[in-house]
């Protein structure tokens, strides 16, 4: 049964409007955002959901009582985060949509293309034997070769 869960017909305008539009977030991001490493992102403290109304109280506290902040730590640099925080996070929920959308969208044509594919091996097996493609379609049978790396190579007997 054939599928067709998208149909999708991107214009060289609609792709160069894509591409003008990555590369000027590319442009502005990349003076402002940061590339961290695996052990840097492990060390770091996290703050979740809890942590973030936690830090939020603390430094609504702080602020309202600055006689308590000691002179080695900058609340207004904590402040500045945080508000850098606010305004990047809805920018970043709204690319992880849009990503999400993008990769549902390949997946489903990914499909499309496995099931015609599949499709349309199954009918070469079938049809296509006398027609000069029965080479092309064994070809095309290493897809569903069930050899392992053990058959391919045996373990001489000692």
């Amino acid at each position: 049964m054939s599928q067709n869960l998208i149909s999708l017909t991107l214009s060289e305008a609609e792709l160069a409007e894509m591409d003008a539009a990555i590369g000027a977030l590319e442009a502005t991001l990349s003076r402002h955002l940061m590339d961290l490493s695996v052990d840097e992102r492990r060390s770091l403290p996290k703050m979740g959901d809890k942590s973030e109304a936690f830090c939020r109280q603390t430094l609504n506290v702080l602020s309202q009582n600055p006689q308590v902040v000691p002179a080695g730590l900058d609340l207004a640099e904590a402040r500045r985060d945080l508000l850098a925080l606010d305004q990047l996070r809805s920018r970043t929920t709204r690319l992880r949509q849009l990503l999400g959308r993008a990769e549902d969208t390949e997946t489903a044509l990914g499909s499309d293309v496995m099931r015609a594919s599949l499709e349309g091996y199954a009918l070469l097996k079938v049809l296509g034997k006398g027609s000069g493609l029965e080479s092309l379609r064994r070809d095309m049978a290493a897809r569903f070769s069930r050899s392992t790396a053990a058959t391919k190579n045996p373990i001489p007997a000692a």
